[in-house]
């Protein structure tokens, strides 16, 4: 991504119609259908860079259909939420391409950033996206989230943000806090078997401008939680590079 070409500032404004909707996710189990339906707007051509993404490490151990389905769980929620694709989005340590890619292809006419701070990753990315066709508005930006969250290009200027494996929840939220405007959803993966409130208390959400909204598992193998921006972001975060994680505010 060319940092002088911001094409998200207006977002709120100029957003595009809602082309389709998914449906209302529940905690439990997918709408009749909804996942064949999804699976569908998943463009055969990132078979091959899923593939080359895999072999190179960047999807980890995961059968890669079983990933693309993770993936799905990603773009209904958010689509839930929002009431159909949001207008853009952000993929907080997008890896190999996972949700992002899958993210591009479902919503063709949204503006969906891949943000990664590995070099390697983001120039297969780049790479990837370049020679895709059905691209659509995909971009690649390299750099840490907490830098990139106080540029005012991208800080408080996503609809959405989705993190599959960006980290421990609270530099999770501090990080994603800074991308999401407010009125926003977080999508967020979560693991088997674990303790919501715990993981995502109230009070400290709420330092960062979020609200809890739910912990669904639409897929009995995956669990997300939603996180909804209801205030703006103080201006003492995201702290410095590595202060997230080595200092934790819940």
């Amino acid at each position: 991504m060319r940092r002088g070409k911001c094409r998200f500032l207006n977002f709120w404004a100029g957003r595009a119609p809602r082309a389709w909707q998914s449906g209302v996710v529940a905690a439990e189990g997918f709408p009749d259908d909804l996942l064949s339906t999804l699976r569908e707007k998943v463009d055969p051509a990132l078979d091959a860079v899923f593939s080359r993404s895999f072999e190179l490490g960047f999807l980890g151990g995961m059968p890669i259909t079983d990933q693309v389905e993770h993936a799905l769980g990603f773009v209904a929620i958010v689509e839930s939420e929002l009431g159909g694709p949001p207008s853009n989005v952000i993929d907080l340590g997008t890896g190999g391409g996972m949700p992002g890619l899958v993210l591009a292809s479902c919503w063709p006419d949204s503006l969906v950033v891949l943000m990664d701070a590995n070099e390697r990753r983001t120039t297969f990315l780049r790479e990837a996206v370049d020679g895709w066709s059905g691209s659509g508005h995909a971009e690649v930006l390299r750099g840490r989230a907490e830098v990139l969250g106080r540029d005012d290009q991208f800080r408080e200027r996503f609809e959405a943000v989705t993190s599959r494996s960006f980290g421990l929840p609270s530099a999770t939220a501090e990080c994603g806090a800074s991308f999401l405007a407010v009125g926003g959803s977080m999508v967020i993966s979560e693991p088997p078997d674990s303790d919501s409130e715990v993981r995502w208390p109230k009070a400290g959400l709420r330092q960062l401008g979020l609200d809890p909204v739910a912990t669904l598992r639409p897929l009995v193998r995956f669990g997300y939680k939603v996180l909804r921006k209801i205030e703006p972001i103080d201006s003492r975060y995201p702290r410095r590079v590595g202060i997230p994680v080595r200092r934790p505010i819940f």
